[in-house]
């Protein structure tokens, strides 16, 4: 039973269900449904889509099994940030908390301006309103969560079960009702790859944009500390929910592959939106608006959940303002969720433009964060051999070592291809360092 906080400490109410469905709702937005069009342009080729898609399901599910030693044997809310801060310090841990939670704050704002634009093709009397709306409903989330924890856990259960029925039921449609594209179809002449010469560059951007859509995967270790029992519980929110994930994505995008010509799907803004409307006909629209509208709500109401975590442990830490480790009577982070709602609102106001260009460099932020992750399950190996462990990832070093090879490897191509979102996240890298030292003399 839910007592009040009286010493600013989170509540310890969550389980299995609730680890699935955040991991499931905190994954899977409007990436799967807007990326197949734009990474069809660069490659071409469904037999190479789908093997890179296959490659980030795996890096998903091994970058799991790592997760969870972390997370079970550093039980602490707030995921990348508390590994980085144990294993390398509190400048660190700055670092990836910081980028952690300012990347997710712009993919916050950019989930709810576009769910706006949706609710305004539903509702045209909102069109010119959306930033407005936009903020509206950010606001009426966070009363929700305010409200507290069991209210907005029981909201993500509901989210994340009508997304994953809703694209299970797309799978079946496209398979039952749509034509199969022809072998010729299926081909794209004029992708990147055809055009530069080179599969290098075209590789990088549909790897950066599928890593997009697969952040989340370890949203689960956000909750370990409120987890009633993490080294039973993780293990299996962790799994369930990435192999869930992993399902959904491989079946959508062989859905779309078997619907939408090449040359169609190439072109595509809304692949899973152009696939149901080849079906059905335009007067399918409205439908596919409101599933999109669902399955934007539930990443959005997840963000909300974890992202302030991040702040409340680096209040906790001395690394953000004091008052960030305050929770109210429901459980929830009360400054740091005002806080994160503020700045994504800001962002909102500022216009679609700017969120959506932080969003997409949020990407390389996130893998930086996966990065400091495995290092940081290597030298917690090293520094703390007595920490308790009741998971330990298997094949070790192997496998951690060989999961810190490829997200470097994938930092350093983003770099070499001069990808705006490296050199932005080089820069924020640089200057954190004199925001880490007022923040640290602040709270001396």
């Amino acid at each position: 039973m839910q007592q009040p906080s009286t010493r600013n400490e989170l509540f310890k109410i969550l389980g299995v269900g609730f680890g699935i469905a955040v991991t499931v709702g905190g994954t899977i937005g409007t990436g799967i449904l807007r990326k197949p069009g734009p990474i069809a342009a660069q490659l071409g080729d469904p037999s190479l889509i789908m093997l890179l898609w296959v490659a980030v399901s795996l890096y998903a599910f091994l970058g799991t099994l790592c997760t969870i030693e972390l997370g079970t044997s550093v039980p602490r809310a707030g995921a990348w940030y508390v590994y980085a801060q144990r294993a390398f310090g509190n400048y660190a841990g700055f670092v990836v908390g910081i980028n952690s939670w300012l990347g997710t704050c712009s993919a916050l704002g950019f989930g709810v301006y576009t769910m706006s634009e949706y609710l305004a093709l539903l509702i045209p009397q909102l069109t010119g309103y959306e930033p407005y709306v936009a903020a509206a409903i950010l606001l009426i989330l966070t009363v929700i969560h305010w409200i507290g924890l069991a209210l907005a856990s029981s909201f993500q259960n509901i989210m994340s079960l009508l997304k994953g029925i809703g694209l299970f039921a797309f799978v079946a449609l496209c398979y039952i009702y749509g034509d199969e594209v022809t072998a010729e179809q299926a081909m794209q002449t004029t992708s990147r790859i055809v055009e530069t010469g080179s599969w290098i560059a075209p590789v990088i951007f549909s790897l950066q944009a599928i890593f997009y859509t697969y952040d989340g995967w370890h949203t689960a270790a956000y909750f370990s500390e409120e987890d009633r029992d993490p080294s039973k519980n993780l293990p299996k929110s962790m799994i369930g929910g990435v192999l869930v994930i992993i399902a959904i994505y491989l079946l959508c995008n062989l859905a779309i592959l078997h619907v939408l010509p090449m040359d169609q799907l190439s072109h595509s803004k809304l692949a899973a939106a152009d696939a149901i409307r080849l079906i059905f006909g335009d007067g399918s629209g409205k439908i596919v608006t409101l599933f999109l509208m669902i399955s934007i709500l539930g990443i959005v109401n997840a963000q909300l959940l974890f992202n302030p975590r991040v702040l409340y442990s680096m209040s906790r830490d001395g690394l953000f303002l004091p008052a960030g480790v305050t929770v109210n009577k429901g459980g929830t982070p009360a400054v740091a969720m005002l806080i994160t709602s503020g700045v994504a609102i800001t962002l909102i106001l500022i216009g679609k433009d700017a969120c959506e260009k932080l969003s997409d460099i949020a990407t390389f932020f996130f893998v930086l964060g996966y990065t400091s992750g495995f290092a940081s399950l290597l030298a917690l190996r090293r520094k703390e051999p007595l920490l308790p462990r009741p998971w330990k990832v298997p094949a070790y070093p192997f496998l951690p070592i060989l999961m810190l090879i490829l997200s470097v490897a994938f930092l350093i191509g983003a770099i070499i291809q001069d990808l705006p979102s490296s050199k932005f996240a080089l820069l924020f890298m640089v200057i954190s360092y004199p925001a880490y030292l007022i923040v640290s003399k602040l709270n001396r």
